[in-house]
């Protein structure tokens, strides 16, 4: 199902405008995707080129539930790392994120994720949640700092490149967020 462009609105933050992601994106992107210490805690192993990128990542977005925005500096367009969300359930929203290795440490992810939680309770919708390896520190850390709340661990949920990963379920309602 291709989306509209009415359901990839630009967000802006202070720093950052997030805005669709698409195939020129790929080059920058790479970066991270193709890096092990990076995709350890993914579902899938790191990205082999950039043609795979293209193909197996950014333009499967138009064929699936997930909506993914690149992450950019205000005044830059260069794609630093994306943000992304797919509806599971009427009104449940699944997050994602990951940032090229020279935007880590300042608070980029922070304030992406600010923006697309705000815009996905500014739809309507009732619930967020993230799933994350109970391994990978700074998602964890990323989650706690937004005011998600561990609801629960999946034993055994996820065969992966690295083997059978645990998930931890970390979740968020709208009530929470307007706290």
């Amino acid at each position: 199902m291709a989306h509209s462009d009415r359901l990839f609105p630009s967000i802006e933050t202070e720093r950052l405008l997030l805005r669709r992601r698409t195939p020129d994106d790929a080059n920058s992107l790479f970066v991270a995707l193709s890096d092990a210490g990076l995709m350890k805690w993914w579902s899938r192993a790191p990205f082999d080129s950039v043609d795979e990128v293209i193909e197996d990542f950014i333009r499967k977005d138009n064929d699936s539930d997930w909506r993914a925005w690149a992450v950019t500096v205000k005044g830059n367009d260069r794609a630093i790392g994306f943000v992304a969300t797919g509806e599971k359930r009427v009104g449940v929203y699944e997050i994602g994120y990951l940032l090229i290795p020279e935007a880590a440490g300042r608070g980029i992810a922070h304030e992406a994720m600010i923006g697309l939680i705000n815009l996905i309770f500014e739809e309507g919708n009732r619930r967020v949640f993230a799933d994350t390896d109970p391994d990978n520190k700074e998602s964890i850390a990323l989650l706690n700092r937004l005011g998600f709340i561990l609801e629960g661990r999946l034993r055994n949920e996820w065969y992966t490149h690295i083997g059978v990963r645990d998930s931890l379920i970390f979740g968020m309602i709208a009530d929470d967020w307007k706290k």
